[in-house]
């Protein structure tokens, strides 16, 4: 080996560089946002806004409505097609990316009056939200959708799609239903990923003052 020639550590990235500059780190969430997860009046701020802004409100508002209700990924969401939903028994068939467990959902009485206009407003394609030219929606267009909507509701904090999710797990935990009912209905093949839910549900100290 020649004298002088200084080689990188073993193990460490030297990071990229953009006319020499080294580019600034992300902030983690926690440094942008107080929390990772919406309260119930939160997303249903975000779902009314949804439904004003833009030529395709009804179509936005049932996205949200749907990525709440179903703890869906953007990407389930995105690829949603309409051989999973079945209106007149009012089930929908959940498919989970991340080798998540798939499920059948109910849909109650709002989902279904808003998938049936849905459907008669883009009747042409087998995607539930797509664009004008009848293609699903792309992760981006829906990040940017909600961000868009949360700053238009008010909210203090930059909103992304997954608080959609987690907003799900900490309404279903503090509803008081079963932490393994959770679980399968979120899609987690590990029981650890829905008990975070549980751990910051206030009903679990309701009994600890009688007074």
């Amino acid at each position: 080996m020649a004298e002088g020639v200084d080689l990188p550590s073993r193990g460490k990235k030297t990071p990229s560089t953009e006319n020499g500059k080294v580019p600034p780190r992300r902030q983690p969430n926690r440094a942008l946002r107080k929390r990772e997860y919406l309260r119930p009046d939160e997303v249903e701020a975000l779902q009314t806004v949804a439904g004003r802004l833009g030529r395709h409100g009804h179509r936005d508002r049932t996205l949200v409505l749907l990525i709440y209700r179903h703890a869906l990924r953007v990407s389930e969401a995105v690829s949603l097609r309409w051989d999973q939903v079945d209106l007149k028994q009012g089930l929908l068939h959940v498919t989970r990316r991340k080798n998540g467990v798939p499920s059948v959902h109910p849909l109650r009485g709002p989902e279904i009056r808003a998938l049936r206009t849905l459907k008669r407003a883009y009747p042409e394609t087998p995607y539930l939200f797509v664009t004008e030219r009848g293609g699903p929606l792309t992760d981006s267009t829906v990040r940017k959708l909600i961000a868009r909507a949360g700053r238009k509701a008010g909210l203090d904090f930059p909103v992304h799609p997954h608080m959609l999710r987690h907003a799900t797990g900490y309404k279903l935990a503090n509803d008081g239903h079963d932490t393994r009912a959770i679980q399968h209905y979120m899609g987690h093949k590990n029981i650890q990923h829905t008990v975070r839910y549980t751990k910051l549900s206030s009903d679990r100290f309701k009994t600890f003052w009688k007074d």
